[in-house]
């Protein structure tokens, strides 16, 4: 049996060691592991530093960033020509427990119908939002991710359990609305069955079109807490900042137009002639892009 892990790295190079390390420590088994750098035209040798460090890694250097959907897809496709059974997408900013992996390859025997897994994610220590509230033996077990909700009348998503402290509730696999791709196992088929990610969305939304494609082919979507990770959730944009106000405005209706309900499409409708009309100015450019069919990179430019 052959996995994938894909990491797509985007001026990384302050996570990707730790993230590296805790893969090395991955309890294996019987089972082959191939991991896969790309790196998205990083500009702090994010790249230099995987080649030397690490010249076991499989490293793909992008020419220029191709955004978060077509950076990991150079990834997938590479794993899938090397006839991976699973690829794992994890970020630059996460660690692993040596079990992680093998908790998630005992679920693809549990649940046959299920496609896309995820982790038990925490955040990394000292990255709590509100750290101070917490005591010192809580830090390490403060929840991340324990499984999605969406919320189909305004397009948002939450993580259950998100700033809780982990006390076991959420100790059961669970089938979940979403998964992020900090940690996203996901057999090939699935691939096969719905294609890649899709690399109109560029960055934001790709992640949640990919699973609802996958459940709209059949596949479930599973939560498993016996895989554990810690999530620094590194800031990748500003936030409120202009590259947000385009790509969230413009790929949530590319995503609403295509998953949500009927009500749901028409707010959507509505609410982005408001925004075109009386929005910031990438919002408004963001609107007519979406019109047009201006995807990927799109007219933004920072």
């Amino acid at each position: 049996m052959k996995i994938a892990v894909v990491i797509l790295c985007d001026n990384s190079a302050k996570y990707i060691p730790n993230c590296l390390e805790s893969l090395r420590k991955l309890f294996l088994g019987e089972t082959e592991v191939e991991i896969i750098v790309v790196d998205n035209a990083s500009s702090d040798q994010t790249a230099d530093l995987v080649s030397k460090k690490y010249p076991s890694v499989t490293l793909i250097s992008n020419l220029n960033n191709l955004g978060f959907a077509e950076g990991n897809n150079v990834g997938i496709r590479y794993a899938l020509n090397q006839n991976a059974q699973y690829i794992w997408l994890i970020n630059p900013d996460v660690t692993v427990d040596r079990n992680s992996l093998s908790g998630l390859l005992e679920s693809t025997s549990k649940y046959r119908q299920a496609g896309i897994f995820s982790s038990k994610i925490y955040f990394t220590p000292g990255t709590e939002n509100t750290s101070d509230k917490y005591s010192k033996k809580d830090i390490g077990h403060i929840i991340w991710y324990a499984g999605g909700n969406m919320d189909w009348g305004d397009l948002s998503t939450t993580n259950r359990g998100l700033g809780q402290v982990d006390e076991n509730q959420f100790n059961d696999d669970t089938e979940t609305d979403y998964i992020p791709a900090v940690s996203m196992f996901i057999r090939s088929r699935v691939f096969a069955e719905v294609g890649l990610i899709d690399s109109k969305y560029f960055l934001y939304f790709e992640e949640n079109d990919f699973c609802q494609r996958a459940k709209a082919a059949g596949w479930q979507l599973m939560y498993i807490p016996d895989s554990i990770a810690w999530h620094a959730n590194a800031p990748a944009t500003g936030v409120g900042s202009s590259l947000q106000d385009y790509y969230i405005t413009r790929n949530r209706l590319l995503f609403g137009m295509r998953h949500a309900p009927t009500f749901t499409k028409l707010h959507l409708i509505k609410q982005s002639i408001q925004l075109y009309l009386g929005g910031r100015p990438w919002q408004k450019r963001a609107i007519l892009d979406y019109y047009t069919g201006n995807f990927g990179p799109g007219s933004f430019q920072p």
